[in-house]
Order: C-alpha cells, then sequence, then structure tokens
C-alpha cells in the first residue's frame, strides 16, 4: 500500500436528525465508528478534509489511521451518504480492523495494457462489465486494487472472474458467478458501403 490516510475526528454526543443538521452547517459530517469488539463511537469529521481525501481511489480500499483525541484506529472505510442534489456529504461510517479477523470489502480492478491490446487496434470495443469487486482478507494482506492484463486480448476474447489473479491470502466472496464477464472486446459492426446503397435503390421498380 503506497499511500498512508489519516482522518482527524472529534467526539459528538447529540443525535438525531437536528443535531446532524446543525453539524454540518458548522462544516462537519457526522459520523460513526464500530467493530473491533468495542462499543459504536459516534464521531464528526470536517467536510472539506474529508472530501479532498475521498478524491484519491486509494482512500476506499485501503486501511485508515483515525485519530480520535490521543488515540489512533486502524479503520477502513464501510459507508459514505452523499446528498442526492447538491455536492454535500451527509454521513459517513468506518469499521474498526483486527490485525486477526478477516475483512470484508471491495476493491477497484485496474485494467491495464489496454490501449495497446490487439483487439483494441484492429478497431475492436472494450467493454468494461465489472469495475469493482468484494474480496475477502486479513488486514495486512489487504490490496489498494485488482490488475487485469489485456495485452494479449483480441477481438472477441472474454476476461472472467475467475481468471483474476489475487494476491496471497485474498479470496473473492463467492458473490459472483466465477464465469461473469469482467472485460470483453466486440468486433466492430459491418457498415454499408456506398455501392450497396446505390444497388439497392437501383433495385426499386419505377411507374411508366
Amino acid at each position: 500500500m503506497s499511500d498512508v490516510f489519516e482522518v482527524a475526528a472529534q467526539p459528538r454526543s447529540d443525535t438525531g436528525k437536528g443535531a446532524s443538521r446543525r453539524l454540518r452547517r458548522t462544516g462537519m459530517v457526522p459520523g460513526i465508528v464500530y467493530g473491533g469488539n468495542a462499543e459504536p463511537t459516534m464521531i464528526a469529521v470536517r467536510h472539506n478534509e474529508l472530501e479532498r481525501q475521498l478524491d484519491y481511489e486509494a482512500f476506499y480500499s485501503s486501511l485508515l489511521d483515525l485519530k480520535l483525541g490521543d488515540e489512533t484506529t486502524k479503520v477502513v472505510l464501510k459507508d459514505l451518504q452523499r446528498h442526492p442534489a447538491k455536492p454535500f456529504l451527509l454521513h459517513v461510517d468506518f469499521l474498526r480492523v483486527s490485525s486477526d479477523e478477516k475483512l470484508r470489502l471491495t476493491i477497484p480492478i485496474h485494467f491495464v495494457n489496454e490501449q495497446g491490446c490487439p483487439g483494441l487496434k484492429m478497431g475492436g470495443t472494450i467493454s468494461h462489465n465489472i469495475t469493482e469487486i468484494e474480496v475477502s482478507c486479513l488486514p495486512a494482506d489487504l490490496p489498494e486494487y485488482l490488475s487485469v492484463d489485456m495485452a494479449e486480448m483480441n477481438l472477441g476474447d472474454v476476461i472472467h472472474v475467475s481468471e483474476l489473479k489475487l494476491p496471497t491470502g485474498v479470496e473473492l466472496t463467492h458473490s459472483l458467478d466465477p464465469e461473469t464477464p469482467l472485460v470483453m472486446i466486440y468486433a466492430p459492426q459491418a457498415e454499408s458501403t456506398g455501392d450497396e446503397d446505390e444497388d439497392a435503390s437501383g433495385s426499386e421498380s419505377t411507374s411508366g
């Protein structure tokens, strides 16, 4: 893991929709941290800092350092609620992690060597069917992303979920059929030529 993210949080005691609205007006996002054989803790984080960190793809699939007072806890981002119409974060959930307990987390898929694959050079169209997938692993084995190498893909080729190369200690949660396509390359559709159009019009019957 190349990035280390630190989330500065502060405790909060007021709960309910009214309290959350008041908190958001001060530029904070209400949240909660739970799990790890400890009681859930209500927290708040600064909206602008959290929004900046969310610009990094790795933030969603990395171990995070949650600083609450003098304590730092390893967590992962578990849920994020956004306003449906405005660029506002409404609520954030963090899950505490234990070194000896497996995580279930959604990981992005990176498609490498895509632009140089033979199928694309021959005019094919690439279709990404799945761009993220849930895995299970210990925190120490958590990958930032999974890679799919498209260097040898030709027209009509398909790479399935079963062909994903997983790092040591990482398993799929089996929520998907192993034969589900991850990515495929469609052959270009044949286009009608001008001569064919003229032949078709010339074959029409005329009156008189």
